[in-house]
């Protein structure tokens, strides 16, 4: 079969073309812009990209269309694609509903749904269950450093052959595993439904849920409507891992639940899990009683609850918990998170310059605090120069533009890109004073920290997209 993907340099689109190649089938595909890692995992692969959503592309003549969340009808004069295939009357249909239909059937799907720490988690679950000798397949919204690719079907049991067969042949508990990252972004233009209520998992964990995507949701309530829908979905052999610290987790959870309920991140003596010491070196303990320990490089709290999520899901499917922690020690964790660019001498020290995928307001705090504790108190320790921009729909809208001094609160200096806002990022950012400074240029603000920047110094970059290729470009500036 040959599909054409619309919107094929997405994440999710772009594991999914992975999927599909592996699985034998043609896959070609178009985007508006291309950036990695994902445009370089598309070309390892020999997946033809063309440039646009040209009308033209009908001549390709493929078998089916999956369209991506990236392609609207409110601006038809950018997606003439869309509209002649629609014109056209030919195939099409989503990606999460391809996914389910040709990969997730007969499957036991282990989904990870929550506002932040999906991919980290998701790639944490993979590795757990790839370090038992279980051969999961996976769809991550990032590139996992121990895998190198972001998308693959998994072991022998879950060949092309396999995936044909459909799931009649097999049987509750001998099923092949697959674990994805669960969005709860809308599924496409033709259907408004979270991405997630497709997969039918019998493991899925919920690790946070807070307000975000301003441009499809009208509040939190509505998010957790969706999440809810996800619960429906789960069976009563199934498992729900839940952050007990999250008030609207519970409040899904009140509107009615069916399966099994692992929590994690509980405090005192409450049952379910917890973690016991620094985030970098911790004891997992289960209902108060030690059941594994966690050595490794990763920061931050948020990183802790994580791998709590992630050793609890990984025991539904018979992974012991004391063997899950001891494979985190080798997680090398995802591209983007945290991840060291490069570094620059200066003044007989040097200047590191980060990347990350932070974007919403608590990611961002999160993300900067993990970078705190491994530096040292603010004012004793290396600086923090955040560099970032307003890049998700959320944020563009401004909807949370009054959290960002919040967010920022770590940092000793901020560098705000404020291209393409309606709305005032010098004004928001003004309770900060002189630690904030605001253009709509990225090569003016590359100067800016390149001028600023003094030996010690952590430049952190965070976008949830290429941002301009900033990293390079404050490499280079900063040598010179």
């Amino acid at each position: 079969m040959h599909l054409h993907i619309l919107g094929i340099c997405g994440s999710f689109m772009g594991g999914l073309a992975a999927l599909a190649r592996e699985a034998g089938h043609k896959v070609t595909g178009c985007d508006a812009s291309v950036y990695p890692p994902m445009s370089e995992q598309l070309r390892a692969l020999d997946i033809d990209l063309i440039e646009g959503f040209g009308a033209d592309q009908l001549a390709l003549a493929p078998d089916l269309f999956v369209i991506g969340n990236v392609v609207s009808r409110a601006k038809p004069d950018q997606f003439p694609l869309m509209e002649a295939i629609l014109d056209a009357g030919l195939p099409y249909t989503s990606g999460p509903q391809w996914l389910a239909e040709h990969v997730l059937q007969g499957r036991h799907v282990l989904a990870v749904a929550g506002t932040h720490g999906k991919t980290t988690t998701t790639s944490m679950l993979a590795w757990i269950l790839e370090s038992g000798g279980l051969q999961p397949g996976f769809l991550v919204g990032g590139v996992p450093q121990n895998f190198g690719v972001s998308a693959r079907l998994g072991g022998a049991s879950a060949s092309a052959s396999a995936l044909q067969s459909g799931p009649q042949a097999q049987v509750p508990g001998s099923l092949p595993f697959f674990v994805i990252e669960a969005d709860e972004y809308d599924t496409a233009f033709f259907d408004k439904r979270s991405k997630f209520v497709h997969y039918r998992p019998r493991t899925a964990v919920l690790n946070n849920l807070e307000f975000d995507h301003a441009d499809i949701f009208a509040d939190l309530g509505a998010i957790e409507t969706q999440f809810h829908h996800l619960v429906r979905t789960v069976p009563a052999s199934g498992r729900l891992v839940v952050n007990a610290r999250e008030a609207s987790l519970e409040h899904v959870l009140e509107r009615g639940c069916w399966s099994d309920v692992a929590r994690f991140g509980v405090r005192g003596d409450a049952p379910g899990w917890r973690a016991r010491g620094e985030p970098h070196a911790f004891d997992v303990l289960k209902s108060g009683v030690r059941v594994g320990r966690v050595e490794w490089s990763l920061l931050g709290e948020h990183n802790q609850l994580n791998a709590l999520a992630a050793i609890a899901a990984a025991e539904h499917v018979g992974v012991a918990p004391a063997d899950a922690a001891r494979s985190l020690g080798d997680f090398a964790n995802v591209k983007r998170r945290l991840e060291l660019r490069g570094t620059v001498p200066r003044d007989g020290g040097e200047v590191s310059v980060y990347d990350d995928f932070a974007h919403h307001p608590t990611a961002i705090r999160t993300t900067v605090d993990g970078l705190r504790r491994k530096l040292g108190p603010m004012g004793t320790g290396p600086r923090i120069l955040a560099v970032f921009e307003p890049r998700s729909n959320t944020m563009k809208l401004g909807s949370m533009k009054a959290q960002l001094p919040w967010a920022l609160e770590e940092a000793d200096l901020a560098f705000c890109h404020s291209a393409g806002l309606d709305w005032d990022a010098s004004e928001a950012l003004a309770e900060m004073g002189a630690r904030a400074l605001v253009s709509d240029s990225i090569d003016a603000l590359v100067h800016r920290v390149a001028l600023s920047a003094r030996a010690g110094d952590h430049v952190l970059c965070m976008s949830n997209g290429g941002f301009g290729g900033i990293h390079a470009k404050l490499l280079a500036a900063l040598a010179h």
